[in-house]
């Protein structure tokens, strides 16, 4: 299971409402934290997050609205010492602003105590840890390396209950051995293997994420079947020709694309406030009735199919 708390779900400018955009995305512990806009730090605050354990951020491109909170977000950790090293993963553009503003703005002097490490992001997989992946794709908008991400959980074979209760596996540390794919002896001198237990395997819950974005046709390979997508809708259909113009998205492309690429849930986020809430999720479900808007502090579980 994979779960994203919405810190922040404004378009370009904070509302009394919403921050600015930052999605935390945790898995068995982990966390990733993807863009950062102004205030991203008192956001995990409010929510009860906290910093722990928030050691990479995933950067979507380079506009401010999405990067500014980086320096107040690297502050805090490095003067609480909650992590002791931070990652930025960004195409190249953003990468040189998010190291223009650590090195040369928040510490133009001295280093922080907290390692800073910046990681350009090209098309592909990125990170791989424990059971899951993250891959880059690249997304079309008016700011150069812009990337969305595909987070995917891998598959699994489940324990069988009544093979484990047959065989007499005590529940606790064999059980769990066993789960790692790892043969176990009983006190009784048996070996039970892994496949004498396992059931067929599982696949893993998916999740994408994309930033702000111009158009949707490409990105259809990238999301296909995820199990919920994340991405902007900064204007209501009646506005198609200034989100052309501002290279953003409706809430019709939005929900297109969920469509198109077969996913079972879509959260829209990057919110203008010129619209009511309600009036875009429900134009949203007249193409994607699992459509939901998203807002600050809303947190998705995002589960495997069946």
């Amino acid at each position: 299971m994979l779960e994203a708390t919405f810190l922040g779900t404004a378009a370009s400018v904070p509302s009394p409402e919403r921050g600015l955009p930052a999605l935390l995305v945790q898995h068995e512990g982990r966390r990733y934290l993807v863009d950062c806009g102004e205030g991203t730090q008192r956001q995990l605050m409010r929510s009860g997050i906290g910093f722990r354990r928030l050691d990479r951020v995933l950067l979507t491109h380079g506009h401010l609205d999405h990067i500014l909170g980086l320096a107040g977000l690297a502050g805090t950790i490095n003067l609480w010492r909650t992590t002791d090293r931070l990652t930025i993963h960004a195409g190249a553009a953003a990468l040189q602003l998010a190291e223009t503003l650590l090195l040369r703005v928040t510490w133009p002097d001295d280093p922080p105590r907290l390692a800073l490490e910046f990681r350009r992001i090209l098309p592909g997989r990125i990170l791989e840890e424990g059971r899951l992946r993250v891959t880059a794709f690249p997304v079309r908008h008016n700011a150069p390396d812009c990337f969305g991400f595909l987070f995917e959980e891998a598959s699994h074979r489940p324990l069988l209950p009544d093979r484990l209760d047959a065989l007499g596996v005590p529940a606790g540390p064999e059980r769990s051995r066993l789960a790692r794919n790892e043969p176990v002896t009983l006190s009784d001198g048996r070996q039970v293997e892994p496949e004498q237990v396992l059931g067929p395997a599982k696949p893993g819950a998916k999740l994408a994420v994309i930033g702000d974005a111009e158009g949707v046709d490409d990105l259809v390979p990238f999301v296909r079947g995820a199990d919920t997508l994340i991405v902007e809708a900064t204007f209501r259909n009646s506005d198609a020709g200034k989100a052309r113009a501002r290279s953003h998205l409706t809430v019709g492309d939005a929900a297109h694309l969920a469509a198109a690429a077969g996913v079972r849930d879509l959260w829209l986020t990057h919110v203008s406030d010129r619209y009511r809430a309600a009036d875009l999720e429900a134009e949203a479900r007249t193409v994607f009735p699992r459509a939901r808007l998203a807002r600050d502090f809303d947190r998705v579980r995002v589960l495997a199919p069946g």
